[in-house]
């Protein structure tokens, strides 16, 4: 299974989507917020970064250039609850990255996850 960060601003989703990808094998550490997540990133590879757009601190965007920067192949998924918001941010994203527009299931995060780590 996969080393995941999750950095997801709301606290109920972010133990939820932490719960179901641990329950599901995954090896999760859960942020608050991107300047949360950039710590992490020394000496522990990540398998994939999930993350919220729209957070305070340092948003969605800016943690997956930087993520995309200190580990080039890393798989970034981003959440968004705003659709022009996911239309916005595509171009300003590394390559690869994907974007769920919420409310997901979480099948549909668990097939995103799949995709994203087979390619």
């Amino acid at each position: 299974m996969a080393r995941i960060l999750l950095a997801e601003d709301d606290d109920a989703t972010r133990e939820l989507i932490a719960r179901a990808l641990a329950n599901a094998g995954h090896e999760v550490t859960s942020v608050a917020d991107g300047a949360e997540a950039l710590p992490r990133f020394v000496g522990k590879p990540f398998d994939l970064v999930l993350t919220d757009i729209v957070m305070p601190a340092m948003d969605g965007i800016e943690l997956a250039n930087h993520a995309g920067r200190e580990q080039p192949g890393l798989g970034i998924i981003l959440m968004t609850g705003y659709q022009d918001v996911a239309g916005d941010a595509e171009p300003m994203l590394p390559d690869g990255a994907r974007i769920l527009v919420k409310p997901f299931r979480l099948d549909d995060l668990f097939t995103a996850i799949d995709k994203l780590l087979a390619a």
